[in-house]
């Protein structure tokens, strides 16, 4: 509900909402999305870079509400103007006893001003007050008072399932919105408020840090700014299949934050110098393209050339070359090794660091999960996948001598958390018995994966298990004192076992599974759906009477246990197995929310792409391969020729332009 007020009470307007399915964990919820709000405002202003914490601290209350957090209020912001602490009086309750009191400020995207607020926390009365500032920090400053706003949690007397949330605009004079600094009155009340009662319901504890918690925000926010309006050229050019958008901004956000840890790390250290790096895994290499264009010297290496590396020109250096983890990838000269969405390369980074030079550091923004050996096998059931991975890559660099850091980037992927080794946590002089550890930790995985492969041992690990009995051999022959040319070999390659990605990326999206094979697995599907339900539906064509049998839908699973187990293990070698291949064949199926059906052309709209009375069709595959319903469904085709795009017998079939072209060279 809202209402307005006037005369003496201070309340403008409020809004009340209620919390869904909450008892006791109400006030725990309330304040875990009060402090949502207060630290990453970012998430629901998306006008807003963040904030930044200047300073947080408990109230005594003791001396009266007022005069304590009067106090402590003034501790925090000294040049806050005497007259105005008075208004404290008005937004305190005088039963408050357990107070916080938080000073932040807000950073708004694109560089312009910040402004700070006033957070009081009142746990007792389950209130949070945000009061901005006006002035700035190095004048005397006061309260903006027509801007103040507060969140309440309430419980009906009586009934310990029913709690709201309400937000409430504190002074009647003037609004004064800018919709980002300082929020419109029907987003406070409609969309923030909403907010609030969802991140109170969910109460979800978050397994990493907040975003940019090693750099500035404002830095982050002007150079990310400035960065992106310099290299949106290229998503206009972009050769490559993969969404321009999101891979050129993404490495835009990755740049900015190494640009201002690199900057930080020299003005801590008094270095002029930038620094030099190495992308290892360097994928479409424009990471490295920035960092070089921004002054960095360093080179990006990778198993496969991209399209776009000739139009970065010649400054920019990329290598095409098969990493593998020995003595010839070692890096004495490089100051940061980066793994980038590295792949197989991922736990393999902080060692190629530790070995390269005691200065060396090292950047990984971890994705897919591997092992030193080939995939990564969670143990630990109480954490999620993905960050049960990170601990295992923060607990490699640990071993590997790096006092590591965990940071969260803001970048457009679900996998965005990055480790960074900056320092070692032991002197120079104790490098070899380092090394020596190191290499024991890797030996100690290879025994994890041994015992993990042997328990579930398919094909495909036979051959893996093979290569790391081989590594196996070759160190147990170098613990033994075995010929110094096994020691000479082991020695520069440090596993035997290990299998870097392929030079030619093979296709494993059903496309290249055999044709009879695939129109078996469609043929035996469909005829299932048929025999669900026999409800029909009339033809579109205008002169039929008939009807035609769109049958019935199956879950995914279902449908898999039609298929015989040989098909199955077929198909669950490709990515995304039988749901891949149905969607291929989107001329018969549809795969929606889980479940499968034929797809029902009668009630599918002409794309506008054909053109009636005989002429010519304009797209270029149209016609160029057989109607699957007019040679196999029962009804045949719920479209007439004239409106299906595909060819009804073989006298409508015609070749694509480019086939036909080549005919005609011939």
């Amino acid at each position: 509900m809202s209402r307005g007020h006037g005369g003496e009470s201070p309340l403008s307007m409020e809004r009340e909402l209620p919390l869904v399915g909450v008892t006791s964990a109400a006030e725990a919820g309330f304040w875990a999305a009060v402090d949502v709000w207060t630290r990453k405002p970012q998430v629901a202003n998306r006008r807003l870079s963040g904030c930044r914490l200047e300073a947080e601290r408990e109230v005594n209350c003791c001396r009266g509400p007022a005069a304590g957090l009067a106090s402590e209020v003034a501790a925090l912001l000294p040049e806050l103007r005497a007259g105005a602490v008075p208004v404290l009086d008005e937004l305190v309750s005088s039963r408050a006893e357990r107070m916080k009191v938080a000073l932040r400020t807000l950073i708004p995207k694109a560089g312009a001003a910040t402004c700070s607020e006033i957070v009081l926390q009142d746990f007792l009365n389950n209130t949070a007050t945000f009061i901005p500032i006006d002035g700035k920090f190095a004048e005397s400053c006061t309260f903006k008072k027509n801007n103040i706003y507060r969140f309440k949690l309430r419980q009906v007397k009586g009934d310990e399932s029913s709690w709201f949330i309400s937000v409430s605009i504190m002074y009647p004079e003037e609004w004064d919105a800018d919709g980002i600094l300082y929020p419109k009155t029907a987003w406070l009340t409609d969309v923030l408020l909403t907010k609030i009662v969802k991140w109170s319901t969910e109460n979800k504890k978050s397994y990493f840090k907040n975003t940019l918690s090693l750099i500035s925000v404002e830095k982050y926010s002007e150079y990310y700014h400035n960065l992106k309006a310099k290299y949106k050229e290229i998503v206009k050019i972009w050769p490559e299949v993969t969404n321009p958008e999101k891979f050129v901004y993404e490495d835009v956000a990755i740049a900015t934050y190494l640009l201002i840890l690199w900057e930080d790390e020299r003005a801590k250290n008094g270095l002029t110098d930038k620094q030099s790096f190495i992308d290892l895994g360097c994928g479409n290499g424009l990471l490295v393209h920035i960092l070089t264009n921004e002054g960095h010297p360093g080179k990006g290496i990778d198993v496969r050339k991209r399209k776009i590396w000739d139009m970065f020109g010649a400054q920019t250096h990329l290598e095409e070359c098969a990493i593998t983890p020995s003595d010839d990838f070692l890096f004495p000269d490089v100051d940061w090794l980066i793994g980038n969405h590295s792949d197989e390369l991922t736990p393999w980074i902080p060692v190629v660091a530790a070995r390269s030079s005691y200065s060396c550091r090292y950047f990984v923004l971890p994705c897919c999960f591997y092992d030193f050996y080939g995939k990564y096998c969670r143990k630990e059931t109480k954490n999620t996948q993905y960050r049960a991975y990170l601990n295992f890559i923060t607990e490699v660099g640990t071993a590997c001598g790096f006092k590591v850091e965990e940071d969260c980037l803001r970048i457009p992927s679900t996998k965005r958390v990055c480790l960074i080794g900056n320092q070692r946590t032991y002197p120079p002089f104790s490098e070899k018995k380092l090394d020596d550890e190191r290499s024991q930790y890797i030996r100690e995985r290879r025994s994890c994966s041994l015992s993990t492969e042997n328990n579930n041992l398919s094909a495909s690990a036979s051959l893996f298990a093979h290569n790391l009995t081989h590594c196996s051999t070759v160190e147990r022959s170098m613990t033994q004192g075995s010929s110094a040319e096994v020691d000479s070999v082991a020695a520069k390659k440090w596993l035997a076992g290990f299998q870097p990605r392929e030079k030619v990326q093979k296709l494993r999206n059903c496309a290249t599974l055999d044709r009879d094979f695939t129109d078996h697995v469609v043929l035996q599907v469909a005829k299932a759906l048929l025999k669900i339900n026999q409800d029909s539906c009339k033809n579109d064509n205008e002169d039929s009477t008939g009807y035609w049998n769109k049958g019935g839908s199956l879950p995914l699973k279902n449908v898999a246990d039609l298929l015989g187990s040989s098909i199955l293990k077929r198909l669950k070698k490709e990515c995304g197995g039988l749901k891949t291949l149905l969607r291929n064949y989107c001329q018969v199926f549809e795969v929606v929310r889980g479940q499968v059906q034929i797809r029902d052309w009668s009630k599918e709209k002409p794309t506008g792409k054909q053109i009636s009375s005989g002429k010519r069709m304009l797209l270029d595959t149209c016609k160029t391969r057989l109607c699957w319903f007019f040679v196999n469904h029962p009804d045949g085709c719920p479209r007439n020729a004239e409106k299906c795009s595909f060819a009804h017998g073989t006298e409508e079939l015609r070749l694509q332009t480019a086939a036909r072209n080549r005919l005609e060279e011939h």
